[in-house]
């Protein structure tokens, strides 16, 4: 007796992927990042395209006509939001200031001796680094006295400490609870500067993190008066609702504006063939960027990130 088509192993092999990219995709297209094993999975969002093209190639083998049409339209979905997201206005008023912005999470501190060549050789005008423990800040501050003589820190150790450097004056600014912030001198141009390490979507923390990215939002949308970058470890990318939802503020992923949307930045061992971007610059309208690299720093899990922005005069009559 002839096999019914979808009736054998194949429909099974194409199921059970499917099912598991299905929930993933309509979260992503719900604009909510659900509970876990969700939002750990929706960082690798790109990467569902393996299983789901796995299961189309079973469907088809199968003959489980279902099966095909219900991977197809998965497929068409991921597709879909590989896209970058949201929409970009370029600045219509004249350059001010060049800047150059590195950041860098710095894995409690055991990427400290690789990040220091890292600062020699990209040169940049303001440093963010993460998980800056007190033996990691002490280093920095030392070598690079002279180079960057202003600075913001949250003085905690492990993974909670966090160290601002720049080349330009800085004054005291209010932020984002146990992150430092600042405004920035740059060139005369009051610049706003906010360092970013929100705690990582695990089981049992989610909570946590969805509330870090809420505080961002805030305090992105309380200032958008002004030229804004905020720097650092988000743990989320962009096929993340929370995420999102602070870029809907108005700011702008600058890889994204070089041209880099889905470069890895995480994990740093495979991020140059596998990986999600989870570091980021967000900056307001106010910039452009015109380049982004993402250079190793041994010691820790995740590349750092540097961005060229150009710094421009805001027309104030569109918003």
């Amino acid at each position: 007796m002839t096999q019914r088509s979808g009736r054998g192993p194949g429909a099974w092999w194409a199921g059970l992927p499917l099912a598991g990219v299905s929930v993933v995709v309509g979260c992503r297209a719900a604009g909510t990042d659900g509970i876990t094993p969700v939002p750990q999975l929706l960082a690798f969002l790109p990467w569902l395209l393996v299983p789901a093209g796995f299961a189309l190639l079973c469907a088809l083998l199968a003959r489980w006509w279902p099966g095909l049409v219900w991977s197809v339209a998965v497929l068409g979905l991921l597709a879909w939001y590989v896209e970058p997201y949201g929409k970009t206005a370029e600045p219509d008023g004249p350059p001010l200031a060049r800047l150059r912005v590195l950041t860098a999470n710095a894995g409690s501190g055991r990427g400290t001796p690789a990040l220091v060549p890292v600062l020699r050789g990209r040169r940049p005008d303001v440093v963010f680094v993460q998980e800056c423990a007190s033996g990691c800040r002490a280093a920095l501050e030392r070598d690079f006295a002279g180079v960057y003589p202003h600075r913001r820190a949250v003085e905690e150790d492990g993974s909670k400490g966090s160290l601002v450097l720049s080349r330009f004056p800085l004054r005291p600014a209010a932020g984002v609870p146990g992150m430092p912030g600042a405004v920035a001198d740059v060139r005369g141009h009051a610049v706003r500067l906010q360092l970013v390490h929100t705690v990582p979507p695990l089981p049992g923390r989610v909570g946590r993190w969805r509330r870090d990215l809420a505080g961002l939002r805030a305090f992105a949308a309380a200032h958008d008066d002004g030229p804004v970058i905020l720097a650092g470890d988000f743990n989320a990318s962009q096929d993340h609702a929370a995420f999102r939802r602070v870029l809907d503020t108005g700011l702008t992923d600058a890889a994204r504006l070089a041209g880099h949307d889905r470069t890895p930045s995480w994990p740093s061992r495979t991020a140059s063939v596998f990986g999600a971007q989870l570091d980021h610059v967000l900056v307001s309208r106010d910039f452009t960027a015109t380049g982004a690299r993402f250079p190793r720093v041994s010691g820790t899990g995740h590349r750092a990130l540097v961005v060229d922005l150009t710094l421009h005069r805001r027309d104030r009559t569109v918003r």
